[in-house]
C-alpha cells in the first residue's frame, strides 16, 4: 500500500511539474491563412528567411482611412471587432491591421486623427518603450489625398493638413537609412507590423507571419519593398484581416485601426 501511495504520489507530482513546464514556456505564434486568402492588393513575400504579407495600396484604385471609435463612442476594441462592425453596417473593408500604440483605455500614445478630427495631439515627449524609441513618426493620409510617413519633429515643422494620422514609433527607417538605433538584428522578437510610402506614394504596409527582429523589419522596407520612409506600428499583438477573417495574429487588443477600400 506504501508503495502504491508513494507511486501515486510521484505521478501526480509529475503531472503538476508538466503543467507548470507549458504554462511557463513560450506560446507559439497563432498560425496564418495561407496566400489564398489574401486580398487582391496583397503578397507574400519571403526576405531574409522570414515571410510577410505585404500589401501594395495605389491610392488612385483605393481608400486608406483610420478608427478607432463606433458610432456609440466606444473603442472598437481588436481589429476583428472592427471588421465585424463595419461589415455589419454594410461598409466592409478590404484589409485592417492595427495602426499605432495605445495606453489600457485603448486610447492613442501619440497624434490621432479622423476623419479630420483630432482625436489626440502631437506627442514629443521623451518617455520608456517602443513609442519613444526616438525618432518616432506620423503616418498620414492629406486632405488632398496624398500619403506619407514623417519623423514626429519633421512632421510637427510641416504641419500638412491632414485627413487621417496616426503617431507610432520607432521610425523603422528615415530618409533611406534605418533607425539609429537598431541592431542588425536583435534579441527581441514579434509579430510586427508596420506601413513605408514609396517613391511614388504608394502605400506599403506590411505584417510578419512569423517573429522578427526590428532590424531585419527595417531592412525588409528599406531594401526589398523600397521605402525611403517607414514606421513600425506595433509587436506581439499586430494584427491582420482580409475582412473576413484573421489572416495574421489573433483577437488581441487595438487602439488605432487602418483599412482599405476600394474606390467606387
Amino acid at each position: 500500500m506504501k508503495k502504491r501511495h508513494f507511486a501515486t504520489i510521484f505521478a501526480g507530482a509529475l503531472a503538476i511539474a508538466a503543467a507548470m513546464i507549458w504554462w511557463r514556456a513560450p506560446r507559439s505564434p497563432l498560425p496564418s491563412e495561407p496566400e489564398a486568402s489574401l486580398p487582391q492588393t496583397c503578397r507574400d513575400v519571403d526576405f531574409e528567411s522570414v515571410g510577410y504579407v505585404v500589401c501594395d495600396v495605389d491610392l488612385a484604385a483605393y481608400e486608406v482611412t483610420l478608427a478607432r471609435l463606433d458610432a456609440q463612442g466606444r473603442p472598437y476594441g481588436s481589429v476583428k471587432a472592427f471588421t465585424r462592425a463595419v461589415a455589419a453596417l454594410g461598409e466592409p473593408v478590404l484589409l485592417a491591421m492595427n495602426a499605432g500604440m495605445y495606453h489600457k483605455d485603448l486610447s492613442p500614445v501619440g497624434l490621432f486623427v479622423e476623419d479630420g478630427r483630432q482625436e489626440a495631439p502631437l506627442n514629443l515627449a521623451d518617455g520608456f518603450g517602443n513609442f519613444f524609441l526616438k525618432p518616432n513618426g506620423v503616418f498620414f493620409v492629406a486632405r488632398n489625398g496624398r500619403a506619407g510617413v514623417l519623423e514626429s519633429g519633421a512632421f510637427a515643422a510641416e504641419n500638412p493638413d491632414v485627413a487621417y494620422a496616426t503617431q507610432s514609433g520607432p521610425m523603422l527607417v528615415i530618409d533611406g537609412k534605418l533607425h539609429p538605433r537598431f541592431l542588425e538584428d536583435g534579441t527581441s522578437r514579434y509579430i510586427r507590423n508596420g506601413v513605408g510610402v514609396g517613391a511614388d506614394g504608394t502605400v506599403v504596409l506590411a505584417i510578419s507571419r512569423t517573429v522578427v527582429s526590428l532590424g531585419s523589419f527595417g531592412r525588409l522596407f528599406r531594401d526589398a519593398l523600397g521605402c525611403p520612409n517607414a514606421l513600425f506600428f506595433d509587436g506581439a499583438v499586430s494584427t491582420f484581416s482580409n475582412g473576413s477573417r484573421v489572416i495574421v495574429g489573433g483577437d488581441y487588443p487595438a487602439g488605432p485601426i487602418l483599412a482599405v477600400r476600394a474606390k467606387v
